[in-house]
Protein backbone atom coordinates (compact mmCIF):
# COMPACT_ATOMS: atom_id res chain seq x y z
CA UNK A 1 0.00 0.00 0.00
CA UNK A 2 1.42 3.44 -0.91
CA UNK A 3 2.59 5.55 2.02
CA UNK A 4 0.31 8.45 2.89
CA UNK A 5 2.32 11.44 4.13
CA UNK A 6 1.13 12.59 7.54
CA UNK A 7 1.83 15.42 9.98
CA UNK A 8 1.66 15.83 13.73
CA UNK A 9 1.36 19.20 15.46
CA UNK A 10 2.37 19.82 19.10
CA UNK A 11 1.34 22.88 21.07
CA UNK A 12 -1.72 24.81 22.21
CA UNK A 13 -5.47 24.43 21.82
CA UNK A 14 -7.78 26.92 23.47
CA UNK A 15 -10.89 29.05 23.36
CA UNK A 16 -10.54 32.63 22.14
CA UNK A 17 -13.05 34.81 23.99
CA UNK A 18 -13.23 37.83 21.70
CA UNK A 19 -14.24 41.28 22.91
CA UNK A 20 -14.67 44.04 20.32
CA UNK A 21 -17.16 46.48 18.92
CA UNK A 22 -19.33 43.57 17.83
CA UNK A 23 -19.72 42.26 21.38
CA UNK A 24 -18.38 39.07 22.95
CA UNK A 25 -18.14 35.70 21.24
CA UNK A 26 -16.05 32.55 21.43
CA UNK A 27 -13.99 30.79 18.77
CA UNK A 28 -11.92 27.64 18.97
CA UNK A 29 -8.29 28.60 18.47
CA UNK A 30 -4.68 28.22 19.47
CA UNK A 31 -1.74 28.49 17.09
CA UNK A 32 -0.98 24.77 17.03
CA UNK A 33 -4.65 23.90 16.57
CA UNK A 34 -4.90 26.38 13.69
CA UNK A 35 -1.87 24.83 11.98
CA UNK A 36 -3.20 21.29 12.48
CA UNK A 37 -6.62 22.17 11.03
CA UNK A 38 -4.93 24.14 8.26
CA UNK A 39 -2.75 21.21 7.22
CA UNK A 40 -5.80 18.94 7.18
CA UNK A 41 -7.71 21.44 5.02
CA UNK A 42 -4.75 21.38 2.64
CA UNK A 43 -5.11 17.61 2.34
CA UNK A 44 -2.57 16.36 4.89
CA UNK A 45 -3.80 13.81 7.47
CA UNK A 46 -2.87 15.43 10.78
CA UNK A 47 -2.93 14.72 14.50
CA UNK A 48 -2.78 17.41 17.20
CA UNK A 49 -1.02 16.72 20.51
CA UNK A 50 -2.21 19.30 23.04
CA UNK A 51 -3.60 19.82 26.52
CA UNK A 52 -7.41 19.81 26.45
CA UNK A 53 -9.67 19.78 29.48
CA UNK A 54 -12.65 17.56 30.24
CA UNK A 55 -14.96 20.56 30.42
CA UNK A 56 -17.36 22.48 28.21
CA UNK A 57 -14.54 24.34 26.48
CA UNK A 58 -12.71 21.06 25.88
CA UNK A 59 -15.87 19.58 24.35
CA UNK A 60 -16.03 22.49 21.88
CA UNK A 61 -12.36 21.98 20.97
CA UNK A 62 -12.86 18.24 20.43
CA UNK A 63 -15.97 18.82 18.31
CA UNK A 64 -14.18 21.39 16.17
CA UNK A 65 -11.23 19.08 15.54
CA UNK A 66 -13.59 16.22 14.72
CA UNK A 67 -15.52 18.43 12.28
CA UNK A 68 -12.27 19.09 10.42
CA UNK A 69 -10.99 15.51 10.52
CA UNK A 70 -8.01 16.22 12.80
CA UNK A 71 -6.98 13.54 15.27
CA UNK A 72 -6.39 14.58 18.88
CA UNK A 73 -4.07 13.12 21.49
CA UNK A 74 -5.08 15.09 24.57
CA UNK A 75 -2.96 15.61 27.65
CA UNK A 76 -4.76 15.97 30.97
CA UNK A 77 -5.65 19.53 31.98
CA UNK A 78 -5.81 19.81 35.78
CA UNK A 79 -6.77 23.49 35.54
CA UNK A 80 -9.29 22.99 32.74
CA UNK A 81 -9.01 24.04 29.12
CA UNK A 82 -6.93 27.02 28.08
CA UNK A 83 -8.69 30.29 27.34
CA UNK A 84 -7.55 33.64 25.95
CA UNK A 85 -9.42 36.91 26.42
CA UNK A 86 -8.86 38.70 23.12
CA UNK A 87 -9.28 42.45 22.73
CA UNK A 88 -9.17 43.75 19.15
CA UNK A 89 -8.32 47.34 18.25
CA UNK A 90 -9.88 49.34 15.42
CA UNK A 91 -7.43 47.76 12.96
CA UNK A 92 -8.28 44.20 14.04
CA UNK A 93 -4.97 43.62 15.85
CA UNK A 94 -5.43 41.41 18.93
CA UNK A 95 -4.07 41.56 22.46
CA UNK A 96 -4.39 38.52 24.74
CA UNK A 97 -4.91 37.75 28.42
CA UNK A 98 -4.55 34.04 29.23
CA UNK A 99 -6.13 32.02 32.02
CA UNK A 100 -4.19 29.89 34.50
CA UNK A 101 -4.60 26.74 32.42
CA UNK A 102 -2.92 28.37 29.42
CA UNK A 103 -0.10 29.76 31.54
CA UNK A 104 0.55 26.36 33.16
CA UNK A 105 0.03 24.18 30.09
CA UNK A 106 1.86 20.88 29.94
CA UNK A 107 2.01 18.06 27.41
CA UNK A 108 2.47 14.35 28.14
CA UNK A 109 3.95 11.96 25.56
CA UNK A 110 2.42 8.56 26.16
CA UNK A 111 2.30 5.64 23.75
CA UNK A 112 -0.42 7.20 21.56
CA UNK A 113 1.43 10.49 21.21
CA UNK A 114 4.74 8.77 20.44
CA UNK A 115 3.07 6.60 17.82
CA UNK A 116 1.55 9.66 16.16
CA UNK A 117 5.03 11.23 16.03
CA UNK A 118 6.58 8.04 14.65
CA UNK A 119 3.92 7.85 11.92
CA UNK A 120 4.39 11.48 10.85
CA UNK A 121 6.61 12.74 8.04
CA UNK A 122 6.79 16.15 9.74
CA UNK A 123 6.26 17.26 13.33
CA UNK A 124 5.26 20.91 13.76
CA UNK A 125 5.70 22.71 17.10
CA UNK A 126 3.87 25.98 17.72
CA UNK A 127 3.21 28.10 20.81
CA UNK A 128 5.10 25.66 23.02
CA UNK A 129 6.30 26.43 26.60
CA UNK A 130 9.97 26.69 25.67
CA UNK A 131 10.63 28.50 28.97
CA UNK A 132 9.95 25.28 30.92
CA UNK A 133 13.08 23.04 30.74
CA UNK A 134 11.06 19.98 31.80
CA UNK A 135 8.67 20.46 28.88
CA UNK A 136 11.58 21.04 26.47
CA UNK A 137 13.39 17.90 27.67
CA UNK A 138 10.22 15.87 27.20
CA UNK A 139 9.49 17.08 23.66
CA UNK A 140 13.11 16.63 22.57
CA UNK A 141 12.98 13.04 23.81
CA UNK A 142 9.63 12.38 22.12
CA UNK A 143 10.82 13.87 18.80
CA UNK A 144 14.10 11.98 18.58
CA UNK A 145 14.72 11.28 14.87
CA UNK A 146 11.70 13.26 13.63
CA UNK A 147 11.75 16.00 10.97
CA UNK A 148 10.66 19.14 12.77
CA UNK A 149 9.16 22.53 11.91
CA UNK A 150 9.10 25.12 14.70
CA UNK A 151 7.19 28.33 15.33
CA UNK A 152 8.15 29.66 18.78
CA UNK A 153 5.05 31.89 18.79
CA UNK A 154 5.66 33.36 22.25
CA UNK A 155 2.81 35.15 23.96
CA UNK A 156 3.67 37.84 26.50
CA UNK A 157 0.83 36.65 28.72
CA UNK A 158 2.22 33.12 28.86
CA UNK A 159 5.93 33.98 28.98
CA UNK A 160 7.38 33.46 32.45
CA UNK A 161 11.12 33.65 31.63
CA UNK A 162 12.28 35.30 28.41
CA UNK A 163 15.91 34.13 28.64
CA UNK A 164 14.85 30.55 29.40
CA UNK A 165 12.41 30.62 26.49
CA UNK A 166 15.21 31.62 24.12
CA UNK A 167 17.46 28.87 25.52
CA UNK A 168 14.74 26.24 25.14
CA UNK A 169 13.82 27.38 21.65
CA UNK A 170 17.42 27.43 20.46
CA UNK A 171 18.03 23.94 21.83
CA UNK A 172 15.71 22.69 19.08
CA UNK A 173 16.51 24.77 16.01
CA UNK A 174 19.63 22.94 14.79
CA UNK A 175 18.68 20.74 11.81
CA UNK A 176 15.02 21.80 11.97
CA UNK A 177 13.44 21.48 8.53
CA UNK A 178 12.09 25.02 8.92
CA UNK A 179 11.70 27.61 11.65
CA UNK A 180 9.11 30.38 11.34
CA UNK A 181 9.69 33.63 13.19
CA UNK A 182 7.88 36.93 13.00
CA UNK A 183 8.66 40.53 13.77
CA UNK A 184 6.70 40.20 17.03
CA UNK A 185 8.87 37.24 18.04
CA UNK A 186 12.04 39.19 17.29
CA UNK A 187 10.78 42.10 19.40
CA UNK A 188 9.68 39.97 22.35
CA UNK A 189 12.58 37.50 22.47
CA UNK A 190 15.55 39.27 20.88
CA UNK A 191 16.47 42.85 19.97
CA UNK A 192 13.78 43.38 17.36
CA UNK A 193 16.02 42.79 14.32
CA UNK A 194 14.20 40.15 12.28
CA UNK A 195 16.94 39.90 9.64
CA UNK A 196 19.55 39.33 12.34
CA UNK A 197 17.36 36.64 13.91
CA UNK A 198 16.99 34.93 10.54
CA UNK A 199 20.78 34.89 10.14
CA UNK A 200 21.24 33.66 13.70
CA UNK A 201 18.95 30.69 13.09
CA UNK A 202 20.69 29.78 9.85
CA UNK A 203 24.07 29.87 11.59
CA UNK A 204 22.63 27.58 14.26
CA UNK A 205 21.89 24.97 11.60
CA UNK A 206 18.23 25.57 10.74
CA UNK A 207 17.67 24.22 7.21
CA UNK A 208 15.20 26.96 6.26
CA UNK A 209 13.86 30.09 7.97
CA UNK A 210 10.51 31.72 7.25
CA UNK A 211 10.53 35.30 8.55
CA UNK A 212 7.18 37.13 8.49
CA UNK A 213 6.91 40.90 8.89
CA UNK A 214 3.18 41.67 8.79
CA UNK A 215 2.25 44.21 6.12
CA UNK A 216 5.84 44.16 4.83
CA UNK A 217 5.49 40.57 3.63
CA UNK A 218 7.92 37.76 4.35
CA UNK A 219 11.31 36.29 3.50
CA UNK A 220 12.17 32.62 3.22
CA UNK A 221 15.83 31.60 3.35
CA UNK A 222 17.05 28.09 2.49
CA UNK A 223 20.12 26.51 0.93
CA UNK A 224 18.57 27.11 -2.50
CA UNK A 225 18.49 30.87 -1.93
CA UNK A 226 16.65 33.73 -0.25
CA UNK A 227 13.13 34.45 -1.46
CA UNK A 228 10.85 37.40 -0.80
CA UNK A 229 7.08 37.66 -1.07
CA UNK A 230 4.76 40.62 -0.45
CA UNK A 231 1.32 40.33 1.10
CA UNK A 232 -0.85 38.70 -1.57
CA UNK A 233 -3.54 40.87 -3.10
CA UNK A 234 -6.94 39.18 -3.09
CA UNK A 235 -10.49 40.49 -3.55
CA UNK A 236 -12.39 41.59 -0.49
CA UNK A 237 -11.46 43.41 2.71
CA UNK A 238 -9.09 42.11 5.38
CA UNK A 239 -11.34 41.03 8.26
CA UNK A 240 -8.98 39.43 10.77
CA UNK A 241 -5.20 38.95 10.74
CA UNK A 242 -5.09 36.62 13.75
CA UNK A 243 -4.59 33.46 11.67
CA UNK A 244 -2.20 34.83 9.06
CA UNK A 245 1.02 33.48 10.55
CA UNK A 246 -0.47 30.06 11.28
CA UNK A 247 -1.84 29.84 7.73
CA UNK A 248 1.55 30.80 6.27
CA UNK A 249 3.27 28.11 8.31
CA UNK A 250 0.66 25.51 7.35
CA UNK A 251 1.03 26.44 3.68
CA UNK A 252 4.80 26.02 3.74
CA UNK A 253 4.67 22.91 5.96
CA UNK A 254 2.34 21.23 3.46
CA UNK A 255 5.22 21.28 0.97
CA UNK A 256 7.59 19.72 3.50
CA UNK A 257 5.38 16.75 4.39
CA UNK A 258 6.71 13.78 2.47
CA UNK A 259 9.27 15.85 0.56
CA UNK A 260 11.22 19.07 0.29
CA UNK A 261 11.69 21.68 -2.42
CA UNK A 262 15.11 21.37 -4.03
CA UNK A 263 15.30 24.28 -6.45
CA UNK A 264 14.80 27.97 -5.97
CA UNK A 265 11.82 27.87 -8.29
CA UNK A 266 10.16 25.17 -6.17
CA UNK A 267 10.74 27.13 -2.96
CA UNK A 268 9.37 30.36 -4.47
CA UNK A 269 6.28 28.59 -5.80
CA UNK A 270 5.59 27.00 -2.39
CA UNK A 271 6.21 30.33 -0.64
CA UNK A 272 3.92 32.30 -2.95
CA UNK A 273 1.15 29.75 -2.46
CA UNK A 274 1.51 29.97 1.32
CA UNK A 275 1.21 33.76 1.15
CA UNK A 276 -1.95 33.41 -0.96
CA UNK A 277 -3.41 31.07 1.66
CA UNK A 278 -2.55 33.53 4.44
CA UNK A 279 -4.24 36.38 2.55
CA UNK A 280 -7.36 34.28 2.03
CA UNK A 281 -7.45 33.36 5.73
CA UNK A 282 -7.44 37.07 6.62
CA UNK A 283 -10.69 37.55 4.65
CA UNK A 284 -12.71 35.86 7.42
CA UNK A 285 -12.84 36.03 11.20
CA UNK A 286 -10.88 33.50 13.23
CA UNK A 287 -7.87 31.34 12.55
CA UNK A 288 -9.50 28.79 10.24
CA UNK A 289 -7.35 28.43 7.12
CA UNK A 290 -8.95 29.43 3.86
CA UNK A 291 -7.58 29.17 0.34
CA UNK A 292 -8.31 31.56 -2.52
CA UNK A 293 -10.31 28.77 -4.15
CA UNK A 294 -12.45 28.26 -1.05
CA UNK A 295 -13.33 31.96 -0.99
CA UNK A 296 -14.36 31.80 -4.62
CA UNK A 297 -16.63 28.89 -3.71
CA UNK A 298 -18.35 30.93 -1.00
CA UNK A 299 -16.74 29.02 1.88
CA UNK A 300 -16.02 31.99 4.13
CA UNK A 301 -18.11 30.65 7.00
CA UNK A 302 -17.66 26.91 6.60
CA UNK A 303 -16.97 24.96 9.78
CA UNK A 304 -16.40 28.07 11.80
CA UNK A 305 -16.74 27.86 15.54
Amino acid sequence: MPHTPRAVVIGDALIDEIHDAGGVRELVGGAALNVAVGLRRLGIPTTLIAMVGDDEAGAHIREYLSDHGVGLVASAAPHGSSRAIVQRDAHGEPTYVFNEAAQRRSIHYGDEARQAIADADLAVISCFPFDDPVEVDAVIDALAGARVAIDPNPRAGMLSDRAEFVRGFERMVADAAIVKVGSDDAALLYDGDLDALRSRLRRAGTQAVLATAGKDGAILEADAGTFAAPISELPGPIVDTVGAGDATLAGVAEGLVGGRPETGEQWQRLFDRAMDVAAATCRSEGGLLRTPESLENGERGVHGS
